[in-house]
């Protein structure tokens, strides 16, 4: 049974973030379109962690891509050299940016784990599709590999977790550096919602609603012929060859038919997942504040990364 603080967090952070499903797709759209112009050029929101500019350093890249570029942040423990780059790929049904809750999980994976984390601030849908930073991902994924003697992780949570995934398959076919582990929070690994379970999953999850599920994933693929295509959909490519990772999912989430998706499909193609599955835990509970099953979720974690 989920803890008393898990429980108070499901009732309240919906309502905190005024969670609901879309009244039409254009009006959605409309809305994140007027919302994006307002968060043009802000900085890395940090105010989640405790006296952040004096325990981190953060240097801020350009990212390259065919039509401009993308931030992309670096963030360290300050005191320390890191060898080991973890690139964090952020969730937001790829429609928000950066959360404040995304730095504080990339803060403690630098402190817990003497670990440089990358964060890039990818371009979001509905103004953008993947096809607009789908390689300058690739390249800087490749490029911290290349620069990073002690290895690389990729990681994500929600889209950024699928994202994540649709990197590695890339890194992969392109025969560019590998990361030695994947970490996922919740990904979102199948975008065509081939998974009839789906509906069901709506009914329970208070966070995530199905209308803007079909509709964020339609605005990032762009074309319905794209929403099955490997660097969308990950879960339905080629999971041979991948390196081992580790997948965090609670049952309260209408990601979780996709998810048992991936887990299924990666027992076939023989690539070593390890996944914990928690009954009636939130959506990317794993970076939720206070409660112990994200406690515990985070010792697993750092067994796996050390």
């Amino acid at each position: 049974m989920p803890s008393l603080t898990h429980q108070a967090l499901a009732w309240a952070l919906p309502r905190l973030r005024r969670s609901r499903d879309l009244d039409s797709p254009e009006a959605e759209r409309a809305r994140l379109e007027r919302w994006h112009v307002g968060t043009v050029g802000r900085p890395l929101p940090t105010n989640a962690v405790p006296r952040f500019a004096r325990r981190f350093s953060v240097v801020r890249e350009e990212v390259p891509t065919d039509g401009g570029s993308f931030a992309s942040y670096v963030l360290t423990a300050r005191g320390t050299s890191p060898t080991r780059t973890v690139v964090y790929v952020h969730g937001g049904g790829y429609t928000a940016g950066i959360d404040p809750f995304h730095v504080r999980y990339a803060a403690r994976l630098a402190d817990r784990l003497g670990v440089r984390v990358v964060l890039p601030d990818y371009p979001l849908a509905p103004e953008h599709t993947w096809r607009d930073s789908h390689d300058a991902l690739i390249r800087l994924a490749a490029e911290w590999g290349e620069r990073s003697p002690g290895g690389t992780v990729l990681a994500g949570d929600s889209a950024g977790g699928g994202l994540a995934l649709a990197l590695a398959l890339s890194l992969r076919d392109r025969d560019l550096p590998q990361p030695d582990r994947l970490l996922l929070h919740s990904p979102w690994v199948d975008l065509s919602t081939s998974t009839p379970e789906t509906e069901a999953f709506d009914a329970v999850d208070p966070w995530l609603f199905l209308g803007k599920l079909r509709a964020y994933a339609a605005w990032w693929a762009g074309s319905p012929d794209d929403l099955a295509r490997p660097e969308v959909s990950p879960a339905l490519g080629d999971l041979a060859g991948l390196p081992p990772a580790l997948v965090f999912q609670g049952t309260r989430d209408l990601l979780t038919p996709g998810t048992r998706l991936l887990v299924r499909r990666a027992q076939e193609a023989g690539w070593p997942l390890t996944y914990v599955e928690e009954p009636d835990l939130l959506h990317v509970y794993p970076l939720l504040p206070l409660v112990p099953e994200a406690r515990r979720a985070w010792r697993r974690t750092e067994e796996f990364l050390r």
